[in-house]
């Protein structure tokens, strides 16, 4: 007789936030170690934004094949397939030895990495009613964002004794173990053995509409993508992540050589960034707890996210303020409550999509969507390099802190659609 696992949908939950904490670490550490790495092998800014952008390339490819990768084979295979593609060409990065080669490793990243946000939403569109999806996806980003508050301890304790180089041998150990847990527990809820009979009832009760999405008569593969491609909502919410990852991209990319190139850190002291990250986990979690609470009190689920998103854009402009902190700690404080109110929109869009998109074409969706997010990480990445090289850092923060405005008045312009779901 199978083993029955008490709340196993929770479980999951944690299982995607392994993925997701796996995810930033092996995203984050070079950024963290920018400077090192460039001193080391004689990379400029131009260079270097270069390097991210190869990542971002991919990333950009992948989330529009994975996506579809995810719809064919399902939740289970395409992420374990991708998580032991992103951990190889991980562990290969502290072996470079050139700018090329750092390019290529960081390229066959990005092919790996965007499979983790393509393919949980889908898990969490399988698993959890509407009433819970946000706090689920709160819980994977959360993974993603105490990821990178611990990548900066990490490369701090490991980079000053042994070199930047070994840093990048430490999440292959823990992906292998997460493999072997993931395969063994990851299966449809229609027919999972090791679910319990309360939980069984529980999703049967309230994942009716998913039922009815995975009823729908098998399309070809040209239908899909053009009904996917035809929806104007798709495109829309494309755009508003391409105006507003790039604030959250500049935190992971480029803020850590902020401290050192402006505010004079070291590489131990950049370990700082790891209050950065703690207040971005609160963004994902409260973020999605919020709109979970509006959602039990009889809000529209699109609605709820709605209405935290647009709290959280009113923050985020706090942004222009960070350049003219008197201290370093000033500027730290600043920049929590910005990643906060990024991660809080960043997890609540995502639920959004997952709303209103139906299952069946969910991974393709998301694919497309997530590829603004891509593109704005790319022309920011080229942006911020320009500007350090011929202005300053502080012309970043101010076009970084106009962009969330930009995308309240998009979000704005959507609420009718938006609302009818």
């Amino acid at each position: 007789m199978a083993l029955k696992v008490p709340h196993l949908r929770w479980i999951l939950a944690g299982a995607l936030f392994m993925a997701a904490f796996l995810n930033y670490v092996d995203r984050n550490v070079l950024g963290l170690l920018a400077t090192t790495i460039q001193q080391d092998l004689n990379i400029s800014n131009q260079e270097y934004a270069g390097i991210i952008n190869y990542f971002l390339i991919a990333y950009t490819m992948a989330n529009l094949l994975s996506g579809r990768l995810v719809d064919k084979l399902g939740v289970r295979w395409s992420l374990a397939l991708f998580v032991a593609w992103w951990t190889m060409a991980n562990a290969c990065t502290g072996m470079a030895r050139s700018l090329g080669q750092l390019c290529g490793l960081r390229f066959m990243l990005g092919l790996g990495e965007a499979g983790c946000y393509t393919a949980s939403p889908k898990a969490v569109s399988e698993w959890f009613p509407a009433a819970e999806r946000a706090m689920a996806v709160g819980i994977y980003s959360a993974g993603g964002a105490i990821g990178a508050t611990v990548a900066p301890l990490m490369v701090a304790l490991i980079a000053e004794k042994f070199g930047w180089r070994w840093v990048f041998a430490v999440t292959p150990l823990v992906a292998v173990l997460w493999l072997g847990l993931w395969l063994w527990l990851y299966k449809s809820p229609a027919a999972h053995p090791n679910m319990t009979a309360d939980e069984q009832n529980f999703l049967a009760a309230n994942l009716a509409s998913t039922q009815a999405a995975n009823a729908e008569p098998k399309a070809s593969e040209w239908a899909l993508w053009q009904r996917v491609l035809r929806e104007p909502l798709v495109w829309q919410l494309m755009l508003a992540r391409l105006i507003t990852d790039p604030a959250w991209y500049f935190f992971q990319f480029w803020f850590p050589k902020y401290l050192r190139d402006v505010r004079g850190l070291d590489q131990k002291g950049v370990a700082i960034m790891w209050m950065i990250f703690a207040a971005a986990t609160l963004g994902f979690t409260v973020g999605g707890f919020l709109s979970g609470r509006l959602v039990k009190r009889g809000c529209r689920p699109a609605a709820a996210r709605l209405w935290v998103m647009l709290s959280s854009g009113c923050l985020a402009p706090l942004m222009g303020l960070v350049p003219a902190a008197p201290t370093v700690m000033t500027a730290i404080l600043m920049a929590m409550v910005v990643a906060y109110a990024a991660t809080a929109w960043l997890g609540n869009i995502t639920s959004l999509v997952v709303d209103i998109v139906p299952q069946r074409i969910l991974g393709t969706a998301f694919g497309v969507i997530a590829c603004g997010s891509a593109l704005g990480g790319f022309f920011m990445n080229k942006a911020v390099a320009w500007f350090i090289d011929h202005r300053s850092y502080n012309d970043c923060f101010y076009v970084l802190a106009g962009l969330y405005p930009v995308a309240l008045l998009l979000i704005w312009n959507l609420r009718k659609r938006v609302n009818a779901n």
